[in-house]
């Protein structure tokens, strides 16, 4: 933020719904939540509220990585007038389902390949085939368990977002990752552990299983134990629940979630566009396709940077890359 911030620009980072100190959204018991509060259209609307609490009327570029990438590629998706460019890091953009005029709904989530098609897989009975049984993380994250595993993790949970965070970074030497081919267990499998778990594991064990042989401080140099204890003080505080909400809103997709995107069914995301990820990052191709649908997703798509030498976390793996990258962006749009 300070290196944006001395290019000129105003920079906020805000804690989307669910997070940190943001406030306001349903924090009942697992099984009594409103899953509906947690909608693509309700996020943008919490950004829209934002830009004008703060006194303004339009966003230069709006930038967010993972989770953060879905609401800056749908807020200029259904707010081109506000958001004037935007940058998904790490979470490629997939376009909003269309139609399906089957009695039955997809068993894929809404943000993944096939969303809205006539596809029946259920690929969580898929994965349970496969020798190991494996599991997808973003529905083990839906669980009434998953929270409790989180928060009581065995090894701690500083140690345990430690692990988190060097897993998925460039430090962990077996991230090598690589387009996948289709939206089935042949092909899920192939991702680690993180994203495609042994089906009897929760997330902690998962990690402390992966870092067995790992030197924990290679991180160290990117993120300070100062730093993770910021994440740990604020998980601590507010626990997990209200993020995992978000895959649970995904893996369930309600009626009032289905007819949500359906509004935007066709819409491509017309103001400039870029992606922007560590080069050893699976979460590029989680998604089967969505990378390449860029070029029919966006109607002025800038391109796709990748950095070496990082993984998932790669505004912190090489910060000043990704600001070279972000800056080159900016300047383009005044060309």
């Amino acid at each position: 933020m300070p290196a944006l911030a001395a290019q000129g620009y105003y920079v906020v980072a805000p804690d989307q719904r669910g997070y940190g100190r943001t406030t306001g959204w349903d924090t009942r018991p697992f099984h009594d939540v409103d899953l509906n509060q947690f909608t693509m259209t309700n996020l943008v609307r919490d950004l829209v509220c934002l830009v004008y609490a703060l006194g303004y009327m339009e966003v230069h570029c709006h930038i967010g990585h993972d989770f953060g990438a879905v609401s800056s590629a749908m807020a200029p998706l259904m707010r081109p007038d506000m958001f004037k460019s935007c940058i998904q890091m790490s979470h490629p953009h997939h376009a909003p389902p269309t139609p399906s005029f089957e009695v039955e709904a997809s068993a894929e989530p809404i943000l993944n390949p096939g969303s809205g098609s006539s596809s029946k897989l259920d690929i969580q009975a898929e994965l349970a085939k496969l020798n190991p049984p494996r599991k997808h993380y973003k529905w083990y994250n839906s669980t009434s368990s998953a929270s409790d595993d989180w928060e009581t993790a065995r090894q701690g949970l500083h140690e345990f977002l430690r692990g988190y965070f060097h897993v998925k970074s460039a430090d962990w030497p077996h991230n090598d990752p690589k387009p996948l081919k289709a939206w089935s267990a042949a092909q899920l499998e192939q991702m680690p552990h993180y994203y495609i778990m042994p089906k009897d594991c929760s997330m902690p064990a998962t990690i402390s299983d992966m870092m067995r042989s790992e030197d924990s401080s290679a991180t160290t140099s990117w993120l300070p134990d100062s730093e993770l204890g910021v994440y740990v003080e604020e998980w601590q505080r507010v626990g997990f629940q209200g993020g995992l909400n978000w895959y649970r809103a995904q893996t369930s997709w309600s009626q009032i979630q289905k007819a949500d995107m359906l509004l935007f069914a066709g819409k491509k995301i017309e103001v400039p566009c870029a992606f922007i990820s560590g080069e050893q990052d699976w979460g590029n191709y989680q998604q089967p396709g969505a990378l390449d649908g860029y070029k029919n997703s966006c109607s002025d798509f800038r391109g796709v940077t990748f950095i070496p030498h990082a993984g998932h976390w790669v505004q912190q793996e090489q910060a000043e890359k990704v600001i070279e990258a972000v800056c080159k962006f900016l300047d383009g749009l005044s060309a």
